[in-house]
């Protein structure tokens, strides 16, 4: 008897200690940057749809932007194609970024969606062609040529809005044109910031491989829960953020210049890793914000 009331208490002291954070979050607007590991895993990929149909059942209004790339990657080599990357951004010839739309807008998208609405959560899929959502003009990065990679103009939130209102979850296929209507395939990460750019979003998130930024790279118990923008910039400037993470950082500290309040790198490895960063007093990742909040 005395253990089943210690594991009933314990049960509400979890759900107490959510309260302030579901108070807080009720009618804010989240982006998250769904992929990696979380997309491959089927009992991860479970557990993110379960957390984001709590998230929207407790009033939040989350916004899925989804990558794809090992799903274009096999498309390629079924068709025979070599996947090719500069940069880390794949280079898309008029053929690849035919099969990006295909995969990403088709099979990913659509894939997304049916497992919210499996959650009981009404969902919509669309690209950035839709609505002109996103347009973009081509990337030229280090002023180099690699096809129809698009780098975003402009964030038309009309589209995004007219679906949150009538209570839909977004999901959202980084493909994007310009106003000749040619398609570009758009790295899912910049489309997540430039959306919560455009929303003013309260929160953004990437889903990442790794447990957040490190002060370690050796030691994964490293990592650092909470920065703001110049303490972020000073581990960059000093080199404890490096590699593959500038990228990922940088990405954060421009969102928090456009309005984004609250920016998180979560471990997508982790069961519930949303419920856990959100409506928890530690939080599991990293998470940036806007000084002085």
């Amino acid at each position: 008897m005395r253990m089943m009331v210690h594991e009933n208490t314990y049960k509400a002291n979890i759900l107490m200690e959510a309260l302030p954070y579901i108070k807080e979050f009720s009618g804010e607007t989240v982006v998250i940057k769904y992929g990696g590991a979380a997309m491959v895993d089927e009992h991860i990929k479970y557990a993110v749809m379960q957390d984001i149909a709590l998230m929207k059942l407790i009033g939040m209004r989350p916004i899925i932007v989804h990558g794809g790339g090992p799903e274009i990657n096999q498309m390629l080599k079924a068709v025979g194609k070599e996947s090719v990357f500069k940069n880390g951004l794949r280079v898309t010839d008029e053929e690849t970024v035919e099969i990006a739309e295909m995969v990403l807008a088709g099979k990913v998208n659509k894939s997304i969606v049916q497992l919210l609405e499996n959650q009981g959560i009404s969902a919509a899929g669309l690209t950035g062609k839709d609505g002109n959502t996103m347009l973009c003009e081509k990337n030229m990065p280090q002023g180099e040529d690699i096809g129809y990679v698009g780098k975003i103009t402009q964030v038309n939130t009309e589209l995004i809005d007219t679906l949150l209102s009538a209570g839909f979850t977004p999901v959202i296929a980084p493909i994007g044109t310009d106003e000749k209507a040619q398609s570009y395939n758009i790295n899912a990460d910049y489309a997540a910031l430039h959306i919560a750019k455009a929303l003013k979003a309260k929160k953004l998130v990437f889903m990442t491989d790794v447990p957040g930024i490190l002060k370690n790279v050796e030691d994964p118990n490293s990592f650092i829960s909470v920065l703001e923008p110049e303490e972020a910039r000073s581990l960059i400037a000093d080199g404890t953020i490096s590699g593959g993470m500038i990228p990922k950082v940088k990405s954060c500290l421009e969102a928090i210049e456009g309005g984004v309040q609250n920016v998180h790198i979560l471990d997508g490895r982790i069961e519930h890793c949303l419920l856990l960063e959100f409506f928890t007093s530690r939080g599991i990742g990293t998470l940036i914000h806007q000084s002085g909040r």
